[in-house]
């Protein structure tokens, strides 16, 4: 995804940009059945996103079956940091875009964090992350990943049409049903899933909605000869898929802006873009620390063995780093090119000061733990 985002932003900056843009605008419509204007950018986020938000479905039912989230008191601490990280961005996006109008749109933008980059930045600067503290990372970006999708489908939906949207919907129960009966074979559930996905789009709702319900409606359930679990084997199979190349191909047909000093001046003279570099750089980072304090403080849950405060500031400023969801997000709250543009590079100047703020938090602790060992 790394490579992808270089490559896009290299060539968008060449002589060469305009061959970039045809690609990505490519138009792919098949109007006979009803989707129209679906360029090659749309296709990766209703299509390609749908994948990696069925990994996170996936991830959501693990969670809930055999993780953090089983555990009521275990889970409250990341679900009200998670909570309060979606929230705190929110609100500093609306305080520095108010009176801007459409501007406010995009007040979930800044709401996101990007669990792969999140996690390649913690492996990279914190190699010797303690278990608790990783696991708390992830349920984190899992919860944040679903209050996500509900903002997708409960605000940044028009023009529903019922009709799909009851036959996506039954399509999902029956793959649901035919989950909880046991049935294992592939060929059932394939076909079952794109026709869903089809009708799912045709509704007006995002597609990654039907993507995430599918993910949690696939069965855990251990079978008695100790094969993989529906789950698991889906796991195994999508998860390359989802993460060398759905997400690569979406980064690379969103992350080709222009970073030339003019663009870069129009994007801090833009108050919708520095609501994003502010919501997700301080915004995420106090809402996730304090609402990890907070609950501690009001005796909703306790830190835990092997947590620490200055660990849970890197994971804090760590959350700041939004890709994935939140040019999602971008794209369907501003369908101007050149506003999308801005809050793409706002977005990645975000994730950038992010990754730098958390790398020299998680250095400064691994230097103290090496004190601490010699020490000892």
């Amino acid at each position: 995804m790394l490579l992808a985002t270089v490559a896009a932003l290299v060539w968008a900056n060449t002589p060469w940009s305009e061959a970039y843009t045809r690609i990505r605008d490519y138009e792919l419509s098949p109007d006979r059945l009803g989707l129209h204007h679906m360029d090659l950018a749309h296709w990766a986020s209703s299509g390609l996103l749908a994948v990696f938000f069925f990994i996170a479905g996936l991830e959501l039912r693990e969670e809930l079956t055999h993780g953090s989230l089983r555990d009521r008191r275990a889970a409250v601490l990341p679900v009200v940091a998670a909570a309060a990280g979606v929230a705190v961005p929110a609100l500093i996006f609306l305080a520095i875009t108010a009176g801007t109008g459409d501007g406010m749109r995009g007040w979930a933008v800044p709401t996101a964090t990007d669990i792969a980059f999140a996690l390649a930045v913690l492996a990279v600067t914190f190699s010797d992350c303690p278990g608790p503290l990783r696991a708390f990372l992830l349920t984190l970006a899992v919860v944040d990943d679903l209050i996500a999708i509900m903002i997708i489908a409960i605000f940044y939906t028009s023009g529903l049409a019922v009709a799909p949207l009851l036959a996506g919907v039954a399509l999902v129960a029956v793959y649901g049903v035919l989950q909880s009966r046991g049935v294992r074979t592939p060929w059932a559930y394939v076909p079952l899933a794109l026709v869903a996905w089809y009708f799912v789009q045709r509704s007006g709702i995002h597609a990654t909605v039907e993507g995430v319900a599918l993910g949690m409606l696939t069965s855990t359930r251990e079978t008695p000869d100790g094969r993989p679990t529906n789950a698991e084997r889906a796991d195994h199979v999508l998860r390359p898929i989802s993460a060398g190349l759905c997400v690569p191909l979406f980064a690379f047909l969103s992350a080709g802006v222009a970073l030339s000093g003019s663009a870069l001046a129009g994007v801090f003279q833009d108050r919708v873009a520095i609501g994003v570099i502010v919501g997700l750089v301080v915004g995420k980072f106090v809402g996730v620390l304090g609402g990890a304090w907070a609950a501690v403080r009001l005796g909703l849950a306790s830190l835990g063995e092997g947590l620490h405060w200055r660990e849970l500031a890197g994971v804090a400023a760590l959350a700041g780093v939004g890709f994935t969801v939140s040019l999602l997000i971008g794209g369907l709250a501003y369908p101007d090119p050149a506003q999308f543009e801005r809050v793409t590079t706002a977005v990645l100047i975000a994730s950038l000061i992010a990754s730098v703020a958390a790398s020299v938090v998680f250095r400064h602790r691994v230097r103290q733990r090496a004190r601490s060992v010699r020490a000892g």
